[in-house]
């Protein structure tokens, strides 16, 4: 099955991603079908657009929007797909829904987009564990390095769990400033992540 200008995907696991396992029992963590969070967001690729150019490659990962898997109720209180939804193992998506691939083992965000780790708050009086706004690029489409200290606007981060670490995904335009390391900042990732 080949689109011409979407990409057809599979999600990896289930839809929801709201079970723990705990020794030798699962626990469920949300019921809910609106809850944005427990949705599952990572997927494999099945086949690329024929008119678009993409560095995308069938069978690689890809970090997705969370209304892809998600399912809905509508007006009346029936129980709807989404409107990428084909079948259940197969998902046809647009490109700006797709915003980190992972090809040949390495994450890398799509063109527009980079994903910062929050740092831990020295701030003492603050009641924030993570210093708002200021984070650590961890991937990026090329507009700032690796490893990079950078602030960015408020309401522009969108968060994520990729590989146990919870990030924002941010727009690279409204990323608006690189700090240099004082030594003392610290990554924070929270322990449910």
């Amino acid at each position: 099955m080949k689109s011409v200008y979407n990409f057809v995907i599979s999600p990896v696991g289930k839809r929801y991603n709201n079970e723990k396992s705990i020794g030798n029992s699962k626990l469920i963590t949300n019921t809910d079908v609106y809850n944005h969070e427990f949705v599952n967001r990572i997927a494999k690729v099945i086949s690329v657009p024929c008119a678009l150019k993409t560095s995308i490659k069938p069978g690689d990962e890809v970090v997705v929007h969370h209304n892809v898997f998600r399912r809905w109720h509508d007006v009346k209180g029936r129980e709807k797909n989404s409107k990428a939804f084909f079948n259940e193992e197969t998902y046809i998506v647009s490109e700006d829904q797709i915003f980190l691939c992972k090809n040949k083992g390495e994450w890398k965000p799509i063109d527009g987009y980079c994903f910062v780790q929050p740092i831990k708050n020295k701030d003492t009086f603050e009641t924030n564990v993570e210093k708002p706004l200021v984070g650590v690029i961890k991937y990026t489409d090329g507009s700032f390095k690796k490893g990079d200290l950078v602030g960015f606007t408020p309401n522009s981060e969108y968060e994520f769990i990729i590989d146990g670490k919870r990030l924002y995904r941010v727009y690279s335009k409204f990323i608006t400033i690189k700090y240099e390391y004082q030594g003392n900042e610290e990554e924070y990732n929270p322990s449910w992540a």
